[in-house]
Parts: C-alpha cells; sequence; structure tokens
C-alpha cells in the first residue's frame, strides 16, 4: 500500500477544519501543526521537527466513569495510551493500535461515534522534551485523540518495555492530563458527567 505525504497533509488539514468547528476550536490553538502542513512538512514522520503527528486513545469503561491510564517511561506521568503515527494506516487505526500494545488488552474498539462524525474527540498539541539518547531535539507531538471502549472483564497485560503499568482510575483524573478532551467527551455524552 502506498503513503502519499501530501494526501495524509491534506486529510489532516481537513480534519483540523472540521474538528475546530465541531468543538469551537479557535484558529491560533493549532497554530503550529497548520503551519506545517502549509510548509509541506512530512507531519507524518517521526523525524519531523519541530513537530509531527502521534495518535492517543481514551480507553473508557462500558459506562464512561473509567479511564483506563498508562505509567509512560520516558515522561514519568500516567498518561493515557498513544504513539507515533506510522503510515499508511489511518489515525484512529493507530490510536488502537498504541492502546492494545500498551495496555496488552485484547477486545478494545473505537466508540462508534468517531465512525459516524469522521471526527476525532480532541487533538492536542504539547511540547516533548529532547531527549539526546535518540538524536531528538525538544519538539511538539500533534495529538490525535479517539475515545476507545474496553468490554467487561478484561486482563491488564501492560507491555513493561513500553510502560511501567497500567491500571483503571477515574474518569476524573483526565481534569489533570487532558481537560478539553473529557469536557468534549461529556458535551457528547460519551463519558459521566
Amino acid at each position: 500500500m502506498s503513503f502519499d505525504p501530501s494526501a495524509f497533509r491534506a486529510h489532516v488539514g481537513a480534519i483540523l477544519d472540521a474538528h475546530a468547528r465541531a468543538f469551537d476550536v479557535p484558529d491560533d490553538r493549532h497554530a503550529l501543526l497548520r503551519s506545517q502542513i502549509a510548509a509541506g512538512d512530512d507531519i507524518h514522520s517521526r523525524r519531523t521537527f519541530p513537530g509531527h503527528v502521534t495518535t492517543s486513545a481514551f480507553i473508557l469503561d462500558a459506562e464512561g466513569r473509567r479511564i483506563l491510564l498508562i505509567h509512560h517511561r520516558s515522561l514519568a506521568r500516567w498518561l493515557q495510551p498513544g504513539g507515533h503515527y506510522e503510515p499508511p494506516g489511518d489515525l484512529a487505526g493507530s490510536a488502537l493500535r498504541e492502546a492494545v500494545e500498551e495496555t496488552g488488552v485484547q477486545g478494545l474498539a473505537i466508540d462508534p461515534w468517531h465512525g459516524v462524525s469522521g471526527l476525532p474527540v480532541d487533538i492536542d498539541s504539547h511540547r516533548i522534551p529532547a531527549r539526546p539518547a535518540r538524536d531528538e531535539p525538544e519538539h511538539w507531538h500533534h495529538d490525535i485523540r479517539y475515545v476507545v471502549r474496553a468490554g467487561a472483564g478484561i486482563e491488564l497485560r501492560p507491555d513493561l518495555r513500553e510502560v511501567h503499568g497500567a491500571e483503571w482510575r477515574e474518569l476524573s483524573a483526565l481534569e489533570g492530563i487532558a481537560p478539553q478532551a473529557l469536557r468534549n467527551m461529556r458535551k457528547l455524552g460519551l463519558a459521566a458527567p
């Protein structure tokens, strides 16, 4: 399957525009990502600086009351599972792949709302510290985020090469991690109030 960086940039730009309309996002919120798209940067590549596309998954239980978080090995924080986009896959599939890889949970599924809307629940650009051992300067992750559903009775088997652990937390934990995403999920009725 071939991959067209130009088509990917156009696709991400269209998602940005639709997401901004749906969630009343100010124009300047994604200024860096928009400028990289306009400049023709290879935003699909993890070697593109000052930033590149990542995806992540908010794994919710069936009732939307708890969230499955991982303790990120390099950032030493509890976060939602996620990672670098890998062409040629779709963005939602990338988020789902990361969720399964990092938590070891089988049977996860992208929330049906995404299929209907064609949108992510949130898009966030955040700074990542330099990692000289990997020859990575300080840079930005343009994180495209999806809600993923977990069935009942799942077994956690986190990949301890990538994360320190995984555990269910109260949904309110997202207030300190991704407050805009939590507001969007509640607005849409995807998460408990």
